[in-house]
C-alpha cells in the first residue's frame, strides 16, 4: 500500500479509501491510485481486511442433495445472487436430514469464517424439527420453519391449485396426481392443494399415485394410470416425473392432449421440448435466490431480525401437453 502511496503521490489513507471503494475520493485521484495499483499489481489482501471488519464476505450454504431439480436451481440461483453482493459461497452438504447433522454443519461453517448460512431444507428432519444455534444469521428455504426462521419459498399451494384448475375449467371431470416423495415439504404443498382445489370443486379425488422427482417413477406411475381409461387428466408434482407419464402414454396408445391432459411443475429448461410441449407451473428460483441473500445480508448489518415466510409467486405456462377430455 506504500508503495502504491508513493507512486501516486497520495497518502496511505487515500489509498485505503479507494480500495474499500470509499466515495470521499476526488475522480483523478482515484484514476491515479487505480493506475498505480495496477502498475504494481497491488490486490488488497482480504483475510487482513476480513479481520479487522469482522465481515468475511462469505455466505455458508447448508442442503441435503444436489440429486433434485429444485435444490440445484435454488443453489445457482443463489450463488449468482451472493455473486452480484461481491460474496462468495461455502457448500456443505449433509449426508443426513438430522438435527445432528445440521448442527455439526453449522459449527464446520462457524470455523471457516462464513458471515451468514442460508439451510436448502427441502425435507422435514429424521429426529426433530430444525434447530439452530442462537445468534446465527440464517435463512432456509423450501421449509415449514416460518415460526422460528426466516423462509423463503416457491408458492407450492398457488400453483398447484392454478394446475388443477387450469384442467377442471378444460372439463375434465377430476384430476389423478402424480405425488413427490411424502418426506418432502413440496410434495406435501402440491398434493394438499391438489387434494383441496378438487373437494372444494366437489369432485372426486382419487388416490394419488406416489413418485420420487424421477422421470422413471413418472413412468411406472403412468403405466398404471395408461390402463385406466377413465384417467383423462394427470397433474404430475414435477416436470421429470411429468415426463416419464408421457412416454408411458405414449408407449401405450393414450394420446396426449387428446385422449389424457398432463400438468407438470417446476418449467424446467427442458419441459418446452417435450413431446408435446409441457404445461406446467413456473417456480422463479431466480427471486428465490435474491430473497434468501438479500434475507440473510439484512440480519448480517441488522436491519432485521423477523421470522416468518416469504412466498414467491408462480404461474402457469399453458403449452400443448392440456386440450379437453375427449367426448365419449
Amino acid at each position: 500500500m506504500a508503495d502504491v502511496a508513493r507512486l501516486a503521490g497520495v497518502s496511505s489513507q487515500t489509498v485505503s479509501r479507494v480500495s474499500n471503494g470509499h466515495p470521499m475520493v476526488s475522480g483523478d485521484t482515484r484514476e491515479r491510485v487505480l493506475a498505480a495499483m495496477k502498475e504494481l499489481n497491488y490486490r488488497p489482501n482480504s483475510a487482513a481486511r476480513a479481520l479487522k471488519s469482522g465481515r468475511f464476505r462469505t455466505l455458508g450454504v447448508i442442503l441435503f442433495t444436489l440429486a433434485t431439480t429444485g435444490n440445484v436451481r435454488t443453489l445457482e440461483a443463489i450463488s449468482a445472487s451472493a455473486a452480484d453482493e461481491g460474496y462468495a459461497i461455502t457448500l456443505l452438504p449433509v449426508a443426513t436430514p438430522t438435527s445432528t447433522d445440521v448442527h455439526g454443519a453449522v459449527t464446520v461453517l462457524g470455523e471457516q469464517m462464513v458471515d451468514g448460512i442460508i439451510v436448502i431444507m427441502e425435507v422435514r428432519l429424521l429426529d426433530a424439527a430444525i434447530s439452530l444455534p442462537p445468534n446465527t444469521h440464517v435463512v432456509v428455504a423450501d421449509s415449514d420453519a416460518g415460526d422460528r426462521y426466516s423462509v423463503v419459498d416457491t408458492d407450492q399451494s398457488g400453483g398447484s391449485e392454478a394446475a388443477v384448475r387450469h384442467l377442471l375449467d378444460l372439463g375434465h371431470r377430476t384430476v389423478v396426481h402424480v405425488a413427490g416423495p411424502s418426506e418432502s415439504f413440496a410434495a406435501q404443498r402440491r398434493a394438499h392443494a391438489w387434494r383441496k382445489t378438487l373437494e372444494e370443486a366437489g369432485r372426486p379425488v382419487p388416490p394419488p399415485v406416489a413418485g420420487d422427482w424421477s422421470a422413471a417413477s413418472g413412468y411406472a406411475a403412468g403405466l398404471d394410470l395408461a390402463a385406466d381409461p377413465t384417467c383423462t387428466a394427470i397433474f404430475a408434482a414435477n416436470d421429470q416425473m411429468a415426463l416419464g407419464v408421457l412416454r408411458a402414454l405414449h408407449e401405450r396408445g393414450r394420446r396426449v392432449p387428446e385422449d389424457v391432459s398432463v400438468v407438470g411443475f417446476d418449467d424446467i429448461a427442458d419441459s418446452a421440448s417435450f413431446l408435446p410441449p409441457l404445461t406446467t407451473v413456473h417456480q422463479d428460483f431466480a427471486e428465490i435466490g435474491r430473497l434468501c441473500v438479500d434475507g440473510v445480508l439484512r440480519q448480517i448489518r441488522n436491519e432485521t431480525t423477523e421470522r416468518g415466510t416469504t412466498l414467491v409467486p408462480t404461474r402457469l405456462i399453458v403449452r400443448a401437453s392440456t386440450a379437453p377430455p375427449p367426448h365419449r
